[in-house]
C-alpha cells in the first residue's frame, strides 16, 4: 500500500470491522514485534502493525528521517486504510512518532499507548542526567550505522542485552529482527532515523520546547529497567495533557512487547474498552 510515496508493507489481523488499533514499532524492530497480537488478536480488535518508512519490509521514504514527516506518512496511510479514527500504540521510535501524530491529530486517534519512549515535553533540565544513556549508542547508529547494521552482530547483540528477562525472546526472534537490518534501505533507514534527531530534532527541541497540550488519553507502558531510556523522561508530572498515566513495569526491559506480551495485550483491551474508536 502506498502513501506519501512510501511503498508500506502492513500485516493485520483480526475482523475488517473490529475496532482498528494501530502499532508502530521501534528501532532496531519491524512489524513482528507485534507477533503475540497479531498471531491471536484479542476479540473483536482489528490489528494492524505497518513496517516503518525504510524498515522491515516497507520501501523507503522519499524525505529524510524527519520525526514530523513519518508521521505526516503513517497519517497518509490511515487515509489510505480508509480509518478515521483508531487507537494508537507506539513502542520506541515509533512512540515518538506516535506523539507527534496525536498531538497533530488529535481527533484521529481515541486513545494512545506509548511503550518505553519519552513523552514530547521533556526538557534540557530533565534530559540532561539522562543524556549520557543516548550518547552511548545515538551516535554510533547515527553516523556509522549502515556498517554497523549490516556486517556486525551489534543490532542481535544490543536486542539481547537490552532485555530484562532474556528467556522471553529466542535467539532466532532476535535474529529474525537483527538480520534485517543487513538489508541496505532497512540500515539507511536505521542510520538516518538516529542522524536526524542528532542533527535535527534534538537541536531543535533545545532550541523551541514542545507546547502543545494533547487532549488524547494517554496509557503509557514503560519497562523500569530500559537501559536506553530513564523512564523519568515520560513522567506524568511534565507531560502536557488532559489524561496522562504512566505505568512502570517492574519485571521489563526497553522491548516490553516481547518481554511483556500479556500485559501489554491487558492494557490494550482495557483501553479500548474504555476509549472505543468508533
Amino acid at each position: 500500500m502506498t502513501a506519501r510515496g512510501v511503498d508500506f508493507h502492513v500485516t493485520e489481523a483480526g475482523p475488517l470491522d473490529g475496532a482498528p488499533v494501530l502499532c508502530l514499532h521501534g528501532w532496531p524492530q519491524h512489524h513482528y514485534a507485534y507477533r503475540d497480537l497479531l498471531a491471536d488478536p484479542p476479540e473483536g480488535l482489528r490489528i494492524i502493525a505497518p513496517d516503518l518508512p525504510g524498515y522491515g519490509w516497507s520501501g523507503p521514504p522519499p524525505h529524510r528521517w524527519q520525526k514530523e514527516e513519518v508521521a505526516s506518512d503513517l497519517l497518509a496511510l490511515l487515509d489510505e486504510l480508509g480509518l478515521q479514527r483508531v487507537v494508537l500504540v507506539g513502542h520506541d521510535w515509533g512512540g515518538y512518532v506516535g506523539n507527534l501524530m496525536v498531538l497533530r491529530a488529535p481527533e484521529r486517534f481515541s486513545a494512545y499507548m506509548p511503550l518505553n519512549i519519552v513523552h514530547p515535553w521533556i526538557t534540557a533540565r530533565i534530559l540532561l542526567p539522562q543524556i549520557w544513556r543516548f550518547a552511548i549508542y545515538h551516535p554510533a547508529i547515527g553516523f556509522a550505522g549502515v556498517p554497523i547494521q549490516r556486517y556486525t552482530r551489534a543490532v542481535s547483540i544490543g536486542i539481547w542485552i537490552s532485555l530484562w528477562d532474556r528467556t522471553t525472546m529466542t535467539g532466532a526472534e532476535i535474529r529474525w529482527f537483527g538480520d534485517r537490518f543487513r538489508d541496505p534501505v532497512c540500515a539507511q533507514a536505521g542510520s538516518d532515523t538516529y542522524r536526524t534527531a542528532i542533527l535535527e530534532e534534538l537541536p531543535a527541541l533545545r532550541r523551541n520546547p514542545e507546547t502543545r497540550r494533547s487532549h488524547v488519553p494517554t496509557r503509557a507502558l514503560f519497562g523500569a529497567h530500559d537501559t536506553a531510556i530513564h523512564h523519568s523522561l515520560a513522567a506524568a508530572q511534565s507531560a502536557n495533557a488532559d489524561d496522562y498515566e504512566l505505568e512502570l513495569v517492574s519485571d521489563s526491559g526497553h522491548f516490553i512487547v516481547d518481554e511483556k506480551p500479556q500485559l501489554v495485550r491487558e492494557r490494550l483491551v482495557a483501553l479500548v474498552s474504555e476509549f472505543p474508536p468508533a
